[in-house]
């Protein structure tokens, strides 16, 4: 199965190096020097590791195929894509792949059905679910424990409860 382990940001410096924004709680592992990265557009890549490091809270990576700033500022919002084992989990039960979620019925605490998970929206402050409803149109829902108290992949079914409005 293929996961989303990054997002290529900004260029840093005039080397090559690029910024990371880090889809994955293993990055020392996913990034390391020497790993092969498959890309969304696939035409970009693939994309080989030669360094990564971090610096300020961001993880700074070297590939291969970009000598210089030009080519790094090209490659910006490229998606980094890895090789995961099918059925594989995070190893944490609060944590799942996107693949896991997409698809899963969306209930409230008091059993009203309201939508079905259509994509993980990955945003800077934090994830978002987006639920498409039954009736048609979208709900976007703070990906939280507060607002999702409840996910079971096993029984298909994620538990919310939502805010005032939110799904009116």
């Amino acid at each position: 199965m293929i996961v989303t382990v990054g997002r290529i940001g900004r260029a840093h410096g005039v080397r090559g190096e690029v910024s990371v924004d880090v889809r994955t709680d293993t990055p020392d592992e996913r990034f390391a020097d020497g790993a092969v990265l498959a890309t969304d557009p696939a035409q970009r890549g693939p994309l080989t590791v030669l360094g990564s490091r971090w610096h300020s809270g961001r993880l700074l990576v070297t590939f291969d195929a970009v000598p210089d700033r030009t080519v790094a500022e090209g490659l910006r919002g490229t998606l980094l894509l890895a090789e995961i084992p099918d059925g594989a989990t995070t190893g944490d039960p609060d944590e799942f792949f996107d693949h896991q979620l997409i698809g899963l019925a969306v209930v409230g605490v008091d059993g009203a059905e309201l939508g079905v998970v259509r994509e993980i929206i990955h945003a800077p402050g934090q994830d978002l679910l987006s639920v498409r409803r039954p009736g048609g149109g979208e709900a976007l829902v703070p990906f939280v424990t507060e607002i999702v108290p409840e996910i079971d992949v096993a029984a298909s079914r994620l538990v919310v409860d939502p805010p005032p409005g939110l799904f009116e």
